[in-house]
């Protein structure tokens, strides 16, 4: 794929294609189902707080006031698009990066024909499991660190109306730092080294952000946002960032 620096989007729909491949399907089975389980469960978590929500409301108001479940609805989705998918996204990744780290594993070696190094396979992703989830949590951590002037910009007249813009480029980022750190942190970088590598290539890196956080919020496509991401990050990693120098 071309070096072109907002070529990022290209690579996450390389992804897409990789995942469906008969040698790679397998490894997506158990991220694909841990995505499935935690949408499912936000959306309907969120729907039935939102139903008990109008019940109430419909219990307390006058009832030609009624017609405002119409308005409402429409809000409740958009909310619940913004909100739950962003935010469960980061969970599901919590959950399934053990598994995420073995299929950059795979992707790679299906793309260059070398396996890692140090090996790897289901005994390495077990073996590392509780490491790799202090890790997520630490990434976790970071990002809420990292949002809170983004936050903050919304309640601030004249400079909010930009916040949206803001706050979806912020979460580009972070999806581009958590997708990366899978291929990255199998040829041992540490997050303080991707973020480097990342941040001589913003403009690609935050192009594949972009197009994943684009993803988490189309139905269906949402179910396999995780697997494509890991998978097309691991592309962005073999042809753009495995050979940048470090400094």
């Amino acid at each position: 794929m071309a070096a072109n620096p907002v070529s990022g989007a290209g690579y996450l729909f390389a992804g897409i294609k990789l995942i469906t491949r008969p040698g790679l399907r397998r490894f997506v089975l158990v991220p694909l189902l841990i995505n499935i389980l935690v949408f499912s469960a936000a959306i309907w978590y969120g729907i039935s707080q939102f139903e008990s929500f109008l019940f109430w409301m419909e219990s307390n108001i006058p009832s030609w006031l009624h017609w405002l479940d119409w308005i409402l609805w429409p809000l409740f989705v958009l909310v619940l698009v913004i909100l739950v998918f962003y935010s469960f996204t980061l969970v599901a990744n919590l959950l399934a990066s053990p598994f995420n780290s073995l299929l950059a594993e795979k992707v790679e070696l299906h793309l260059t024909g070398r396996p890692l190094d140090e090996g790897g396979g289901w005994k390495k992703a077990l073996v590392e499991l509780l490491p790799t989830l202090l890790d997520e949590v630490k990434k976790l951590l970071f990002a809420a660190v990292l949002a809170i002037p983004f936050l903050i910009l919304f309640l601030i007249p004249g400079i909010n109306l930009a916040a949206p813009l803001l706050w979806f480029l912020y979460t580009a980022w972070i999806l581009t730092l958590e997708y990366s750190d899978f291929p990255m942190g199998n040829h041992g970088l540490k997050f303080a080294e991707m973020r480097a590598r990342l941040r001589r290539k913003r403009l690609l890196g935050l192009s594949f952000g972009a197009a994943t956080a684009g993803m988490t919020m189309v139905p269906v496509l949402n179910f396999i946002v995780m697997p494509s991401a890991v998978a097309g990050a691991t592309a962005m990693w073999i042809a753009q960032l495995s050979k940048t120098e470090d400094s």
